[in-house]
């Protein structure tokens, strides 16, 4: 009797404290849009303006996804907040000011995501934290990243693809002169600019690649596979693009080579890096069953 009088009043007690974390995030989503409104606005405006960064408008609704997902494990996670979490929340603001301050989008947008994890930690405990570590760290991909960063990965993206889709045609027989990133062949010549580095590509193909390991991989190493071959597959899809309009402008048509190498920069890359993508997934599972037969007929 007396554990079943305890199970009511736990019950009873749950709504008061329903409504009192109800109007505590209340209030603390009230000065989140009051501080963030409009960093989020740049932010959101950034997405659909500059296709380098168009994927972050999946980056929070994945994360919201894998939250929803978790939800269960969640709830059987005991609360244990920590004034950590107050520390943290003081980073995040001071790296805003500064953000602010200085101009620095990276930095103002970047302590908004700080800021969501030291309120976990504050309200819920580090346990919490690390269960949501993954949706959290992945937040970090919806920013884009400094241009002085952009602009020291794309360069030698330009140069790598160069040198790899030159070493490419030189072996199918076609003569080739490189400068640089400008590769020069007797019908026409090729810059690889900027946003035919492959970084376009790259920065939405790794985003790509987390959530499929996510949602088709259950070990660590795999997924982690997985996101990282987002860089040489990113440049090798490039490069293959660049070496088909070096067949197609030496041996069909210079002028309608160059049209293909502009109109389909964007998507056939991304395409060809999907395609990429999937079979080294599926390589790697081919893999690991050979191993697993292997293992097999030797303990036999």
């Amino acid at each position: 009797m007396d554990q079943m009088e305890e199970q009511q009043m736990a019950l009873a007690a749950q709504p008061a404290s329903w409504r009192r974390d109800w109007w505590q995030w209340l209030v603390l989503a009230t000065l989140i849009v009051l501080l963030y409104y409009s960093i989020v606005t740049r932010l959101i405006q950034q997405w659909i303006n500059d296709p380098n960064f168009s994927h972050g408008f999946f980056v929070p609704l994945f994360s919201a996804f894998v939250i929803w997902n978790e939800r269960k494990r969640l709830a059987e996670l005991e609360e244990r907040p920590s004034w950590w979490g107050a520390v943290i929340v003081a980073l995040a603001l001071c790296v805003l000011v500064l953000g602010v301050l200085g101009a620095e989008l990276f930095l103002s947008r970047s302590s908004l995501v700080l800021l969501l994890g030291g309120l976990l930690i504050q309200f819920r405990g580090w346990n919490w934290f690390r269960a949501l570590i993954f949706p959290w760290a992945f937040l970090f991909l919806m920013i884009p990243i400094p241009a002085i960063i952009f602009n020291n990965i794309a360069f030698p993206l330009q140069l790598l693809a160069s040198k790899l889709a030159s070493a490419t045609l030189s072996l199918l027989g076609v003569p080739v002169f490189r400068e640089g990133n400008v590769i020069n062949l007797p019908a026409m010549s090729l810059e690889v600019v900027e946003a035919c580095s492959g970084i376009r590509s790259l920065m939405s193909l790794g985003t790509l690649a987390v959530i499929y390991g996510y949602f088709l991989e259950s070990g660590a190493w795999r997924r982690v596979l997985l996101a990282v071959s987002a860089i040489p597959i990113a440049v090798a899809a490039n490069s293959l693009r660049i070496v088909g309009t070096g067949l197609l402008g030496q041996y069909w048509d210079p002028e309608k080579a160059q049209g293909f190498f502009h109109t389909f920069s964007g998507w056939l890359i991304f395409v060809m890096s999907l395609g990429l993508l999937f079979s080294l997934h599926g390589l790697l599972r081919v893999g690991e069953h050979w191993l697993a037969r292997r293992k097999e007929r030797a303990a036999r």
